[in-house]
């Protein structure tokens, strides 16, 4: 069985945009993020905050739910954010 600790996240960046991936430790990813290493997508774009997180994934689900995110235009994403499956707004771990 794969090993379901795999994380879906979509962080908002300084200038109002989102950034969508997967990983299996949030925190460390978003420090890597934070200090311009792995996603180029940082080094333009300075993250602000972690907005919504979404846990209980493997390796493959998580990929195929990143690849759906990020086709949602920004208001669904901002919709996500607020939903009940948030675990950053719902305070789960």
């Amino acid at each position: 069985m794969a090993e379901m600790n795999w994380q879906v996240y979509i962080i908002l960046c300084s200038d109002n945009s989102l950034y969508t991936g997967v990983t299996t430790n949030i925190e460390r990813r978003f420090l890597q993020h934070k200090n311009g290493k792995g996603a180029k997508y940082f080094r333009a774009h300075q993250p602000v905050r972690l907005l919504y997180r979404e846990s209980g994934h493997n390796r493959s689900t998580a990929a195929t739910r990143e690849r759906k995110i990020k086709g949602m235009r920004q208001s669904e994403k901002y919709l996500l954010a607020l939903s009940d499956i948030n675990e950053v707004a719902s305070g789960k771990a």
